[in-house]
């Protein structure tokens, strides 16, 4: 007795139709275009990286997410008990290199850093890359989260300068502006956040705080309050990050309370100067977020985060800067700072708002019929005309009723038939209909190829 396997897919991934994948195409174009424009440089790297590259550089949060990869050859009768005792760790909680020593890239960042640390030699610095390729994390699946997603990443690396913060925040809004999404940058730095946790007691703090408050928008103030309690704050701790998350007003204006707040903070100072240089070349449409901590724990300096404007959805971008990243793979002092776009998010809004141009869904354009032997031999050699000239043709692909032939055009959406039948190959012309004006007209064999489709 046989059963049939019904087709499913891994819970957090999809599959793209044709219709949406031109789309996203039209997304991942519209950034590159504005990378290059920027002098970035394109990159891509491996799926998958070795374990010790990826842990513990995205903190208690992100470790828990990393997917990780079954080794090789653990069936094989002389690994059996390595095996059994490698899954009695992991039901622990425990890493085992028995058991696993890869994983799924979480980000694009950590295998960039990665690269930088084993090619710095043949680097030019500072060294501006661009990348474009899929991520995973085991994260719940809801709106705008998947467990398999693309990330659109562009770094700096080798240079200090706060330029490369104003630049990436200008990408950001070319980008944006190009797509048409009205967004809001968010920005913030991790030097105020250390000051924050040396008022509070000490730079041990740093992580509980920030992991905490970057919670603030989707828990509340009363349970991050709860939440720091939890992690062993005291009273007043907790009080002093209410009266920093209590600082309202105007970009200028959370910052001249942020002053009077770590004043004699060297680390608070320098953190609230850097954002002034930013916000110097160009504050529209950036917004100082003191609530904004971006969980991970390599940034060091100026951080990222873009939400659009019109839309319920989380971030749409984020990044920050990360003066010693290649640090962790033993090349220390090679600074750097970097953004990503969600593609996936941006999708999703893009299709709430309906801002995909209608010329994007095309496909082909020119659909030849197909009437008989001789026919379509001619058409085929008129059809390989308007390909060399660059316009998307097709020749359908057996001979087939009219009616069949022009259900498969308006099925593609395709919006021109060219018909050539006995009585048009005798007296070399085609009959051309407008499916979308519903116009009819004829043209010679030599005219055909020069219209304007």
């Amino acid at each position: 007795m046989s059963s049939t396997l019904k087709p499913s897919l891994p819970q957090g991934t999809r599959d793209f139709d044709p219709a949406t994948v031109r789309k996203r195409n039209y997304i991942f174009q519209t950034i590159r275009t504005v990378f290059e424009l920027y002098g970035f440089q394109p990159l891509e790297t491996p799926a998958m990286e070795q374990l010790e590259t990826l842990m513990g550089k995205y903190g208690e949060e992100g470790d828990k997410l990393i997917f990780k990869i079954l080794n090789n050859g653990l069936g094989d009768p002389k690994n059996r008990e390595k095996s059994r005792k490698a899954f009695e760790k992991a039901l622990e909680g425990k890493n085992d290199k028995d058991l696993t020593e890869r994983a799924l890239r979480y980000d694009l960042t950590i295998p960039f850093a990665r690269y930088v640390a084993m090619n710095h030699g043949q680097l030019s610095f500072p060294f501006k890359r661009y990348q474009m390729q899929p991520v995973w994390r085991a994260d719940r699946p809801q709106k705008g989260r998947y467990r398999e997603f693309y990330q659109c990443d562009a770094d700096v690396v080798g240079s200090q300068s706060l330029i490369n913060e104003v630049e990436l925040a200008g990408i950001y809004k070319e980008a944006f502006r190009r797509l048409a999404i009205p967004v809001e940058i968010r920005i913030n730095n991790r030097k105020i956040l250390a000051a924050l946790a040396e008022v509070c007691g000490g730079a041990d703090k740093m992580t509980d705080i920030t992991v905490a408050i970057d919670k603030l928008d989707k828990i509340g103030q009363d349970k991050v309050k709860a939440e720091l309690a939890e992690r062993g704050l005291d009273g007043r701790q907790i009080a002093a990050i209410e009266q920093y998350l209590g600082i309202v007003g105007d970009n200028h204006t959370k910052l001249e309370q942020l002053k009077t707040l770590f004043a004699g903070n060297d680390a608070g100072l320098k953190g609230i100067a850097e954002l002034e240089y930013v916000l110097q070349y160009d504050d529209n449409g950036l917004v100082v977020d003191l609530t904004l901590a971006r969980g991970l724990n390599y940034y060091t300096g100026t951080i990222f985060e873009v939400k659009a404007t019109t839309v319920q959805m989380g971030s749409i971008g984020g990044g920050g800067r990360y003066d010693d990243l290649t640090g962790l793979f033993g090349v220390p002092n090679i600074p750097g700072v970097g953004i990503s776009f969600g593609v996936d998010r941006i999708y999703d809004v893009m299709e709430e708002l309906k801002l995909f141009p209608e010329e994007v869904q095309t496909g082909t354009k020119v659909l030849f019929f197909n009437l008989g032997e001789a026919e379509s031999r001619t058409a085929f050699g008129l059809m390989q005309q308007l390909r060399a000239k660059g316009i998307p043709s097709e020749l359908y692909h057996e001979q087939a009723k009219f009616d069949k032939q022009f259900k498969y055009a308006e099925k593609k959406g395709i919006r021109y038939v060219v018909i050539l039948g006995s009585e048009e190959l005798a007296n070399r012309k085609v009959t051309m209909k407008d499916l979308e004006s519903r116009s009819q007209s004829a043209y010679s064999f030599e005219e055909l190829p020069g219209l304007n489709f």
